[in-house]
C-alpha cells in the first residue's frame, strides 16, 4: 500500500525532470565587433545555459538568509580560444579570446569571471559592418 505513492511519486519526478531543461553547453553566436577592424566577425561557441534552482523566501528578514538561494547555470569546465580577426590595421590588435564552455553546472554566479544578467533570447546582433562568419571547430574552414 505504502509502495504505489512512492513509486507514482518516482515516476512523476522523472516526468518533470526530463521536461526541465537543465544547465547544460548550448551553441551560442557572438558578434564581435572592432573599429580599427573591417569586419564584424560572428564566432561560433557555447555557453553554459538552463535552469538552476533558486529560492528567495519572503520571509528572509524571520527566518534568516537561508531561505535566500540564488545559483545560475554556469561554467564547471572551460576552454579559452582565441581568433584572429580579419581587416584590421596593422596597428589594431586584431585578437580576439572568448570562452568554450565545456560542461556546465548551477552554482553562485561569480561576478570577477562570468556574465551574470539574464539575456533575452531575441537580441540581434549590432553590426554596422559586414559579417564574416567564424567556425573554430575542427573540420571547418575558418570563415565563410
Amino acid at each position: 500500500m505504502m509502495f504505489a505513492p512512492v513509486v507514482v511519486a518516482g515516476i512523476l519526478g522523472l516526468l518533470v525532470g526530463t521536461a526541465v531543461p537543465m544547465c547544460v553547453p548550448t551553441e551560442y553566436t557572438l558578434y564581435v565587433e572592432k573599429q580599427e577592424c573591417d569586419y564584424c566577425v560572428a564566432i561560433n561557441t557555447t555557453i553554459c545555459m538552463g535552469f538552476c534552482f533558486s529560492r528567495d523566501s519572503n520571509m528572509k528578514e524571520l527566518v534568516g538568509p537561508r531561505f535566500l538561494i540564488q545559483r545560475s547555470c554556469t561554467y564547471q569546465d572551460v576552454e579559452y580560444r582565441t581568433a584572429d580577426l580579419p581587416g584590421c590595421a596593422p596597428h589594431a590588435d586584431s585578437h580576439f579570446t572568448y570562452p568554450i564552455a565545456l560542461s556546465c553546472h548551477c552554482s553562485m554566479c561569480n561576478t570577477q569571471s562570468d556574465e551574470c544578467a539574464h539575456k533575452t533570447r531575441f537580441s540581434a546582433a549590432k553590426c554596422s559592418k559586414p559579417v564574416r562568419h567564424l567556425y573554430p571547430y575542427p573540420g571547418q574552414s575558418d570563415y565563410i
